[in-house]
């Protein structure tokens, strides 16, 4: 009995020490945004420029940044500082939505008192 409770509070300890460092790198991202960054050329439509028959002399790169906001599709053209911000961002909040799944399961081992194996 006593045996099983060492057990016990060595796992809720990993468990916890686990989640711990999830919360820490979490909290030591800066910038987090859902979204879609795209990177695009252009043509200008000007018969004279060397884009209108040059796919290699395109205008650009331009940046785009698509996301949901209240439900509806918003679109930003972004300068390329902020486009590395935003891929940061971005990578972030990916980041961070495999990090709270591992929380998820986590939490779930500890509540139910389950090993890891049981949820593969």
């Amino acid at each position: 009995m006593e045996q099983s409770r060492s057990m016990d509070d060595a796992r809720q300890k990993r468990i916890r020490r686990q989640t711990q460092e999830i919360r820490r790198a979490i909290s030591a991202m800066g910038y987090v945004s859902p979204g879609t960054l795209h990177t695009r050329t252009k043509v200008c439509g000007r018969k004279e420029c060397r884009c209108a028959t040059d796919p290699e002399a395109r205008h650009g790169p331009y940046f785009e940044w698509s996301r949901r906001i209240g439900g509806r599709l918003v679109h930003s053209v972004l300068s390329e500082e902020q486009a590395e911000l935003v891929a940061e961002a971005i990578a972030n909040y990916r980041e961070i939505q495999r990090l709270l799944t591992l929380w998820e399961a986590r939490t779930a081992y500890e509540i139910l008192e389950l090993e890891e194996d049981d949820f593969d």
